[in-house]
């Protein structure tokens, strides 16, 4: 071996021990509170001789704390933990420089990481429960989507494609990371808010206004709500307000994207400016092109049908609010009021548990409709249908969208009320789950009898049921 092989071994080794070093301190930090006087010195050593601030080290400092003071490592959080390219790969395999960079690349991830996985004990206060959506915005960055797309929070709810912003463009495959990393995260946010006092962070405008609206916060802001009062009840509204606001926004742009009706050849075109069929006029009137003047006289103009056809639908949608449920009732309420906004669109909202309440007065006010239903309790879907059935007047122009994880105490008598929707010309959608993530436990006697009869669970993102909906609605 040569002196500058040798050289070149020895710095490998070097590289690897630190990145070594980085993820044993991870470990370490993630299983036990209380800090490894050795492994934080070690640490210590390598993020200073890397280059990397000792800020990155400090549990208490939020990754936007540390981009604040050192704004050039925001583009290498960007993508950080997008899986490499091969050829990056075989590159890195050979070459001293690559494992430099995953030394500093092992420092960042576990900053990341530890900030997200590695929650405060205790009461929370608005100011954690803050940074830590923060961080863990930082975490959907590093890789490749936009903050609160796992989450489900305001884009990941609906359902938006990763973006891959991060590492020079490249898109990670999220199709098994999503449903693993989704949930978790979570689940980790629910239980933060758990922990917050909420009721005395109402009270005060000032730590209301640091709160984030998620579907964690606004899930308790609706259990809690028959307890609050005064400053705090307004300050809840303002935050479920907004929350909802910014969901139906991206709701309606998917509504929007979706398939539309087909031209109504039938009706005649509006003769008006905008509707000019520009190229078809000048198509047809080419045998008056005069040469010798070069101009083109038009006789006919021609214009393009806008129309569509549309029949007047009845959409009932029917959402379980027990606590099993509360995802899926946020964004179907908030959907049902974007489809009650088309044209010729009848949409009836139905909430139950083991009672059921008709929704159908507020469904075009989501934040109204919130506010009216009562989450948790058992499940009793009879009730529901009692009130759905009625409803439904002309089969072949209805569709019913039962939102459910269908365990029933009733089954048999509730799946054939709903063979007998779907045996009478009604279109009947069962639907698992309306989130973020598509994840939903859903009731296997109940998921069989679906598949056998030809109404399988639609179980999924959002996205699919925007989709149903619009193809049989317009």
């Amino acid at each position: 071996m040569t002196g500058q092989q040798s050289s070149e071994v020895t710095a490998e080794t070097s590289h690897d021990n630190r990145r070594q070093v980085m993820y044993w301190r991870l470990l370490a930090r993630l299983f036990d509170h209380e800090e490894q006087a050795a492994l934080e010195s070690a640490s210590l050593a390598v993020v200073e001789d890397i280059g990397l601030p000792a800020k990155l080290l400090d549990p208490q400092a939020s990754v936007d704390s540390v981009v604040q003071r050192h704004p050039e490592l925001a583009a290498e959080f960007d993508g950080l933990m997008v899986p490499e390219d091969e050829t990056d790969g075989e590159a890195a395999d050979g070459d001293t420089r690559d494992r430099a960079a995953e030394v500093r690349r092992a420092a960042l991830v576990s900053k990341v990481l530890l900030n997200v996985f590695h929650s405060p004990p205790g009461t929370v206060t608005a100011g954690q429960l803050s940074r830590w959506q923060s961080d863990a915005g930082w975490l959907e960055r590093s890789l490749g989507c936009r903050p609160g797309e796992l989450r489900g929070g305001r884009a990941g709810g609906t359902g938006v494609s990763p973006t891959g912003t991060g590492g020079g463009g490249r898109t990670p495959d999220l199709s098994r990371l999503i449903p693993e990393i989704g949930p978790e995260l979570g689940s980790i946010e629910a239980g933060l808010v758990k922990r917050m006092r909420l009721r005395e962070v109402l009270a005060d405008p000032q730590l209301a206004g640091q709160l984030t609206p998620s579907m964690s916060l606004i899930e308790q802001l609706l259990r809690d709500k028959d307890n609050l009062s005064g400053v705090a009840l307004a300050n809840a509204k303002a935050l479920i307000r907004r929350f909802v606001d910014e969901v139906a926004e991206v709701l309606r742009t998917q509504v929007e994207k979706s398939t539309v009706g087909a031209l109504d050849r039938s009706v005649p075109p509006k003769r008006v400016f905008r509707n000019l069929d520009l190229d078809r006029t000048i198509w047809k009137n080419l045998t008056n092109w005069s040469p010798e003047e070069e101009r083109l006289y038009v006789d006919r103009l021609f214009y393009r049908h806008t129309a569509r056809k549309t029949t007047p639908q009845r959409l009932i949608v029917v959402v379980d609010q027990s606590g099993s449920m509360v995802d899926s009732m946020v964004n179907c309420t908030i959907l049902a009021s974007i489809f009650a906004g088309l044209p010729k669109v009848d949409v009836h909202l139905i909430a139950y548990d083991t009672q059921a309440l008709d929704l159908t007065p507020w469904v075009h006010d989501p934040f109204e409709t919130l506010l009216r239903t009562n989450l948790g309790g058992g499940t009793d879907g009879t009730v529901a249908m009692a009130l759905a059935q009625p409803k439904i007047a002309e089969p072949r122009n209805t569709v019913v969208v039962w939102i459910s994880d269908f365990y029933e105490w009733q089954t048999e008598p509730l799946f054939e009320s709903m063979a007998a929707i779907h045996r009478s010309g009604a279109k009947f959608i069962p639907v698992g789950s309306v989130t973020s993530s598509g994840r939903a436990s859903v009731n296997p006697w109940f998921r069989e009898r679906f598949k056998d009869q030809g109404t399988p669970v639609l179980s999924g993102h959002i996205r699919k049921l925007v989709h149903e909906l619009k193809t049989f609605l317009t």
